[in-house]
């Protein structure tokens, strides 16, 4: 992975740029794509989203990683930093109507009963832009990140938003935790790793 572009934290002022790399990379992800299947409702719906689930927070502590001129992005939480919820909870409901938002919701709740009680760093949201994946960018992230879990000693956590994206996170030390799916939700997979 030498030849691979650097990787580096996001500034407060690439905020748009940031977002628009996740809302580009994850345009065909089916758990994504489920909660806002409109590309119309997709586009106007994620880049603020990107910010409410842990975007903001991750460019406060640094933790909101690109690789080289934006080809890739991956926001992470350190342990005791949490997702903006109300944020969140604000855009479903002024975007997405009932009963497809009740859907949404639980989909949520599941996510946060499968989060680790001990302290851990969250991988939020991870993504390439698709003119530039299967180029190692992704686990080039991943990596990056990893290390400082490792130096740290803490768990690392995410949800896997499909099954494509799981042999990609077990590579890196993630083992399923468990399955979620809510009606006719596609399947995520909460992962967590220990630290090496």
């Amino acid at each position: 992975m030498a030849d691979l572009p650097d990787i580096r934290p996001a500034r407060h002022d690439e905020s748009n740029r940031l977002a628009s790399t996740l809302t580009l990379a994850l345009s065909a992800d089916p758990s994504t794509r489920w909660g806002m299947p409109d590309a119309n409702q997709y586009i106007s719906v994620y880049m603020p989203l990107v910010g409410a689930f842990g975007g903001r927070a991750a460019l406060d502590h640094r933790t909101a990683y690109i690789i080289g001129d934006f080809l890739g992005a991956a926001i992470w939480l350190p342990p005791g930093v949490h997702p903006d919820g109300d944020s969140m909870g604000e855009i479903f409901a002024r975007h997405i109507e009932q009963p497809h938002l009740g859907a949404v919701y639980a989909v949520c709740e599941a996510m946060a009963e499968y989060h680790p009680k001990e302290p851990d760093w969250y991988l939020t949201i991870i993504g390439v832009d698709p003119a530039y994946q299967r180029r190692g960018l992704g686990s080039a992230l991943l990596q990056y990140a990893l290390a400082v879990c490792d130096q740290d000693g803490m768990l690392a956590y995410l949800e896997a938003s499909g099954p494509l994206s799981v042999p990609l996170y077990q590579r890196h030390g993630f083992e399923v935790m468990g399955e979620i799916v809510v009606g006719n939700s596609p399947p995520m997979f909460p992962m967590l790793r220990r630290p090496r």
